[in-house]
């Protein structure tokens, strides 16, 4: 399997340009343009750049480069869900800067991945259900979901992983009022409120990009009603897990299709 890495850094064309004095073999052809535009190709869709089948010690890797404020941005509103949604599942943090914002916006991220999975949910869920749901947030608009052998994916992420999820959660899960989280069996109780007013509480939590997703396809046309009105709808409606769902799947396939279009711009453009 590749190897993939992320690379969150706070001034992307002088680590462009550094790197591309260092290994600039790992570029594909838009090395030519040089690093501002390199970092301004970065800038598209979810906001990393990507360099894959770099050779490594005998592996094969592929690395993405981010600006730490776009990480961060994702993390706290979703406006993808691509970085956001594969730091929901366990991953390896090699080192890691003393920055406070940043910090705080992982734990973010991973206390809306679990009101999201909750809004989803039936009142009683398994703890294996708990993180296929989460883990499946950042594939809501994947067609490979679907069809294919893609479709075990999330099962095959969560059920090798589930010492290493339990570890992710457990501190977000101890403090959640919901949930009895009993971490030396490894399992959890919960009792989720789906109650009007707990599931409005839920609704208002989320990240802003998702909540932006969920008044879309409520709201009809040319009401502009407040986002705090539409919600509190939705928390009424004995499908709000339904609409939840299909708002994170319109937020995913919105920004993979505003990713393509913007990339075959800026080759038109530099061709």
């Amino acid at each position: 399997n590749m190897l993939d890495f992320v690379f969150a850094v706070d001034d992307s064309v002088t680590w462009h340009m550094m790197n591309l004095l260092k290994n600039r073999s790992h570029y594909s052809f838009l090395k030519v343009f040089g690093p501002k535009q390199i970092s301004s190709m970065q800038s598209y869709g979810a906001g990393i750049y990507y360099n894959t089948l770099v050779p490594c010690n005998g592996r094969i890797i592929k690395y993405g480069v981010i600006s730490t404020d776009t990480l961060i941005d994702d993390l706290l509103h979703w406006k993808t869900l691509y970085v956001a949604g594969r730091l929901q599942k366990p991953v390896k943090i090699l080192t890691q800067n003393e920055n406070s914002k940043l910090q705080a916006a992982l734990v973010s991220n991973l206390k809306s991945a679990v009101t999201a999975a909750f809004l989803m949910l039936p009142e009683s869920f398994s703890e294996e259900d708990l993180y296929m749901q989460i883990a499946g947030l950042s594939y809501s608009g994947d067609f490979r979901m679907v069809i294919g052998e893609d479709r075990w994916k999330v099962q095959n992420i969560v059920k090798p992983n589930l010492p290493h999820f339990q570890k992710l959660y457990s501190n977000i899960l101890q403090d959640c009022p919901q949930v009895v989280y009993k971490h030396h069996l490894g399992r959890l109780e919960a009792s989720i409120d789906k109650s009007p007013e707990g599931q409005f509480t839920q609704l208002m939590a989320l990240p802003k990009t998702l909540q932006q997703k969920i008044t879309s396809l409520v709201d009809p046309p040319g009401k502009n009603r407040d986002v705090e009105e539409i919600l509190l709808q939705v928390a009424h409606d004995p499908d709000c897990g339904v609409v939840v769902h299909q708002g994170a799947k319109k937020s995913i396939t919105y920004s993979m299709k505003k990713l393509y279009k913007m990339t075959k711009g800026w080759l038109r453009k530099t061709s």
